[in-house]
Order: structure tokens, then C-alpha cells, then sequence
């Protein structure tokens, strides 16, 4: 019986010391963690910020490019037909949406569903002047009734979007 009183005296004290030096090298492993989680995590923020800085930039660029202003002042051309000035507008904003698709990875899915949605509502602006032009027409007269579409319409979708677009990019700074 003194045996075992006397390896009690000594058991208990050893498995406390050895639950403290659990405790103690449990919380420098967690400590050890964290400052590398924080490391991998700056270091991966070095890396992407710029990225979506520059989709963001890109996206805004998008949208000034196909904005009817900007558009129709770039590739008026009164030689040519209202339809091929229709074509030339659409194949314009199509080229531009498929040389800016990559950048929807690294914005926001809301930024990238507001641009997709400003640029349909440009070529929805653009077939409906178009709808109401023959033959006689050219493009300068197309320019005219897109414009005058847009003057009507209240809204600006182009605008909205780029205002989202700038809000996003500067809340990444």
C-alpha cells in the first residue's frame, strides 16, 4: 500500500507537469500557425491586389468604350449604311466583352453582373435605333436615333456600373 502512495505522489505531479507542458506547446504551435497563416496570407495579398486592381481597371475601361457616347463618336463613318454601322457598333462591343471575360475572376460576381448587364443594355439600345432605320439611312443617322434613345431613357446603365465598378476598386485600397 506505501507502494502505492508513493507512486501516486509521483504520478500526479508528473501528469500535471506534462499537462502543462502540453498546454504550453499547444499554444506556441497555434501562435507558430497563425504568424505563418498571416505571412502566406500578406504574401498571397501582394500578389492578387495588383491582379484585381487591374481587372477593375479594365472593367471601367470596358465600360468607357462601349458607352454610346464614346462609341459612336470613335467609329462614326457617314459613308457607310446605318445596318453595317449596326454591325460595326455590335462587333465592337463583342471584341471588347471577350478581351475583358478574364477579368470577372478576379472582381466581384456583383461588378461583373452589372458590366455584363450595361453592355447587353447598350446593344439593346443599338438594335432598337437600328430597328427603325432602312436602307437610306447611314450611320450618322444611326448615331442620331441612338442617341436620341438614350436621351428618352432615364437611366444610364453605363454610369451605374461604373460608379459600382470605382466604389468596389477603392474599397480594395
Amino acid at each position: 500500500m506505501d507502494y502505492i502512495t508513493e507512486f501516486i505522489k509521483i504520478l500526479v505531479p508528473a501528469i500535471l507537469v506534462m499537462y502543462a507542458m502540453f498546454l504550453v506547446m499547444r499554444n506556441f504551435l497555434q501562435k507558430q500557425y497563425d504568424q505563418k497563416l498571416i505571412e502566406v496570407r500578406l504574401k498571397q495579398t501582394e500578389t492578387t491586389l495588383p491582379l484585381r486592381l487591374q481587372a477593375y481597371e479594365r472593367l471601367a475601361l470596358l465600360l468607357e468604350r462601349v458607352s454610346p457616347n464614346n462609341m459612336l463618336l470613335r467609329l462614326s463613318d457617314p459613308s457607310i449604311s446605318a445596318f453595317e454601322f449596326q454591325q460595326l457598333l455590335q462587333r465592337e462591343i463583342r471584341e471588347e466583352l471577350n478581351h475583358n471575360l478574364s477579368q470577372q475572376v478576379y472582381v466581384s460576381d456583383e461588378a461583373w453582373k452589372r458590366t455584363k448587364s450595361a453592355v447587353n443594355d447598350v446593344v439593346s439600345l443599338v438594335q432598337a435605333a437600328a430597328e427603325k432605320m432602312t436602307e437610306k439611312n447611314n450611320a450618322i443617322d444611326l448615331a442620331e436615333a441612338i442617341f436620341d434613345r438614350m436621351i428618352k431613357e432615364s437611366s444610364d446603365p453605363i454610369a451605374e456600373s461604373l460608379t459600382f465598378v470605382k466604389a468596389e476598386a477603392r474599397q480594395l485600397m
